[in-house]
């Protein structure tokens, strides 16, 4: 038995390897899932939420170049290395986008940044705030390659925070909806009778509730926030994983490895883990692939209403909605970056799901 499933694996790796889109959308996940985890590592701005705000360099274009001043504070950060590399450095310095600047001696003369047309503020700082007197490390030219948003953040970093969000949500939801709907479908399945009369009247209740208004009811219960909107989202799907579950089990129950197992004495537990799951679990990662791609659209869907992630935290949705206005306003991709990552993650789940969907089909 195991030598045949072990066989059955190796013939599904190998039809999934030849579907070219598949294993293209596998490696991207993959990419993004390092990015979202290492993102204060590739981010420019390294500094929480990638939340450090220049008003008077907002809404400029991708290719942007500035020349930054950091002025260094007197407080001290103690901060952990692994903290920085997956929270963001608490940034205590002030930083200042300048237009020029000369040191005349012991001064440091610079004039901030204004919008065009408009004349900057001159003003004056000693050199003894920096460490030895010299500016050589603390006034540097800044690239935004995919410009800034409304606030002056840059926008590729706050991109790269965002994927966070949108990635772990759908770990998150699926491991949810697998927990719950796995069990309350293999209890329905195998025992029948009152108990999948009782089961299916939740899963008809819950499946009558539209999705958004039983997330959006969750989250006010739950209050809004971060890890409020994963555990809605989860506890919302799995009434599709429930009911594949019970249509798997009801079909297997009937096989004769089944009747063998309860002949040999073991009890329904067993039964179910060891000998039904495993033979249904195709349908069920079919499944599971979708879902991820559900999850990551209902969560853009709520912070794009105002109930999801909340400020400073960068979400695509709520980057959207911050936004989208300025699609009629001449700077689109402002509202269009974070649409097609959105896009593009969703997109790679559904062929993900679709090549696995092709591998796992015995029949082919």
């Amino acid at each position: 038995m195991s030598h045949k499933s072990s066989s059955l694996k190796q013939l599904a790796l190998q039809k999934f390897k030849k579907n070219f889109w598949g294993v293209f959308s596998f490696y991207f996940i993959v990419f993004v899932g390092l990015v979202s985890v290492f993102a204060y590592v590739f981010a420019p701005d390294d500094s929480q939420y990638a939340n450090q705000m220049h008003l008077s360099i907002h809404s400029k274009k991708p290719g942007f170049k500035i020349e930054i001043l950091t002025i260094p504070s007197q407080l001290e950060n103690h901060q952990s290395w692994l903290s920085k590399v997956f929270f963001g450095k608490k940034n205590t310095d002030t930083e200042v986008p300048i237009s020029k600047y000369s040191i005349k001696e012991n001064l440091l003369m610079y004039k901030e940044y204004a919008a065009d047309g408009l004349e900057g503020v001159e003003k004056t700082i000693p050199l003894s705030l920096f460490p030895n007197g010299k500016t050589d490390h603390y006034i540097k030219e800044k690239a935004f390659p995919f410009g800034t948003d409304k606030y002056g953040r840059d926008l590729l970093s706050r991109v790269l925070v965002g994927a966070r969000i949108s990635f772990f949500i759908g770990f998150v939801a699926v491991f949810i909806s697998l927990l719950i709907g796995v069990f309350m479908g293999s209890v329905a399945g195998y025992f029948g009778g009152k108990v999948d009369a009782v089961i299916m009247w939740i899963i008809n209740v819950t499946w009558s509730i539209p999705t958004l208004l039983l997330v959006i009811a969750i989250t006010l219960a739950l209050g809004k926030g971060f890890w409020q909107v994963f555990i809605a989202v989860g506890l919302t799907m799995w009434v599709e994983v429930a009911r594949v579950v019970r249509g798997q089990i009801i079909s297997a129950k009937e096989m004769q490895y089944v009747t063998a197992a309860r002949a040999l004495g073991f009890n329904d537990f067993r039964i179910i883990t060891k000998h039904i799951l495993p033979n249904i679990m195709a349908p069920v990662i079919v499944i599971s692939a979708a879902n991820f791609a559900g999850a990551i659209l209902i969560e853009s869907g709520l912070s794009f209403l105002g109930i999801g992630a909340q400020p400073p935290m960068s979400s695509w949705g709520a980057m959207i909605k911050d936004h989208y206005n300025y699609i009629i306003l001449g700077k689109p991709y402002l509202a269009i970056i974070p649409g097609l990552c959105i896009m593009s993650l969703v997109m790679a789940f559904m062929l993900i799901g679709n090549a696995l969907r092709d591998a796992l089909d015995v029949k082919n």
